[in-house]
This record gives structure tokens, sequence and C-alpha cells, in this order.
């Protein structure tokens, strides 16, 4: 049963170091949420390590803008590790080819710059479906369209063998008050039509290799005990600590508000009978971080 608490300073002295989602976690998409920065804040100046690992297929330097202008201040953070880096990386390795279409929304096209972090890199080039050698999805071209609307072409990708890169495992976020889907739902949709999806965010191990890598690179060796993953997804950053046995902390406040009748703690009842229903264990349960 997972232990409810009240403030994150309840338990930090425990953790060397954290994996903290962002989304819902310490901005809603729009702003910062100014109790959870103060934890990262409070929990940095006690000399822990806070690595925001999160499932955003931007790479790191894009994600570190995007942070500035929802005012989440950068002594919150010590490093990003983001699922779009650790996709960029494959891609650039030709796991789905050198010919790729690519579906995401407008703008998205600095996922495909050049990295120089793969030694000798494939010469990406995105073409139309019918010339395509793979897929790299990125997010849904309307975040507020339905998945289904994409069956037809995926029929298409799934008849020609193609493979599906899937740069952001989340299946919906909350944009403030409206939820968008994201890329985790085209990739669930094509698997659940046949073809085969690769995922490289929570709850997969490659974004946690990159996370400790990025937190090796601060110059402190911290074993998976002493780390601590906070999140407010049960499917991607719970599940995904429970894979990798690294402790972690649910925000009930986050997507699943409605589902834990949070208001400012979740209702035990209703955690208990989300979290039996989601088959999730987390270590502890939180209302918002703070």
């Amino acid at each position: 049963m997972s232990q409810v608490i009240t403030r994150l300073n309840e338990i930090s002295a425990q953790y060397d170091a954290l994996f903290v989602d962002l989304w819902g976690c310490v901005h809603n998409g729009v702003n910062a949420l100014p109790e959870a920065v103060s934890a990262l804040q409070n929990y940095r100046a006690q000399g822990g390590k806070v690595v925001l690992v999160t499932n955003s297929p931007r790479p790191r330097a894009g994600v570190e803008k995007q942070l500035i202008t929802f005012g989440v201040p950068d002594d919150s953070w010590d490093t990003i590790a983001t699922s779009g880096d650790s996709a960029r990386s494959a891609m650039y390795r030709g796991i789905v080819g050198e010919n790729v279409w690519h579906i995401g929304y407008p703008g998205e096209e600095k996922f495909f710059e050049p990295i120089g972090v793969v030694e000798d890199p494939v010469d990406i080039r995105m073409v139309p479906l019918e010339e395509a050698d793979g897929i790299v999805c990125t997010g849904p071209r309307d975040p507020l369209a339905d998945p289904s609307v994409m069956r037809p072409e995926f029929l298409m990708a799934k008849q020609s063998g193609l493979k599906l890169l899937c740069a952001n495992p989340d299946i919906v976020v909350d944009r403030g008050e409206q939820r968008e889907w994201c890329a985790g739902a085209l990739a669930q949709l094509y698997t659940e039509m046949g073809g085969e999806s690769l995922y490289f965010g929570k709850p997969h191990p490659p974004i946690y290799d990159l996370a400790r890598r990025r937190l090796s690179a601060l110059g402190t060796d911290i074993p998976d005990n002493r780390i601590l993953a906070i999140g407010d997804g049960v499917l991607t950053d719970i599940a995904g600590a429970m894979g990798e046995d690294i402790d972690s902390l649910f925000i009930s406040g986050g997507l699943a508000a409605a589902e834990t009748r949070t208001e400012t703690q979740p209702d035990p009842e209703a955690l208990t009978a989300y979290l039996q229903k989601e088959m999730s264990n987390p270590t502890y349960t939180i209302g918002y971080l703070r």
C-alpha cells in the first residue's frame, strides 16, 4: 500500500537524487507550479540532485527554453533527460531506416537536427509515407483530434512493414484545463492495428539509462536505492520506476486528479481503488509536489 505524505521533505533525506517528471508535476503546460518549484529548490539546497526526466520529444536544449517560458527557475534542477534525446539517438543509429515519414506538431522539425553523440549517424531524410522506410512520431498533428483519424495511413504503413519510433510514450497531458493527446496514443493505436512501435521514454529503459548518465555527468555516482522517481502518470512514471526498481512518489493531483478525488490530498478510498485498478504500487503518494 502506498504511503501518503503531505510534503516532499518528509522523505527526501532518504534520497540523494530525484528523477522528476515535468508536465503535471512541475508545470501544467502553461505555468510553473510554485509549491513544486519551492520543494525542488529546498531539496537542492540540502545537497540533493534533481534530474528532470520528461517524455517531451524535444531535445534537452528545447526543454530548457520551454521551462523559461513557463517560469521554472534554473536553480530548481540540475540536468535534464528527454525521451526526445533518447529517441533521436536511436533514429540516427538507423533504427527505422534513413527515409522516414514524420508525424508531429508543426514546428517539431528540430527533432531532425543533426546530433553529435552518435558515431557515423545515418543520413535521415523526411519523405512521404509511400516512400518511407519507417515512421517517426513526435506527436499528433492535432492534439485535440481522436487518434483514430490516423487509421487509414497506419493501415498502409502496417502493410508496408514500417516500424514506428515513438518519441513521447505519454498517452495524454493536461495543458492548463485542456486534455491533449500525445504521441503515445498514436503508437498504441499502431500497435493495436498490428504494427510495431518502438518506445524511448518512460516507462521504457532507454530514458532511465540516459537519466543515469546525465546524473553521473554531474560528478556523483548514486545507486538506485538512493534515487526517488516523481511523477503523475502511473503507466509511465510509476510503471517505469517499478520496472527499474526505483522508489517512486505518485502525484495524484495530476492526470488522475478526478479518479483519486484529489483536491489538496487524495481521498484514501478513491486512491486505493485507482491504484488497484491500474495494478500500480508507488512507494509514496502526495496530492501535489510541495
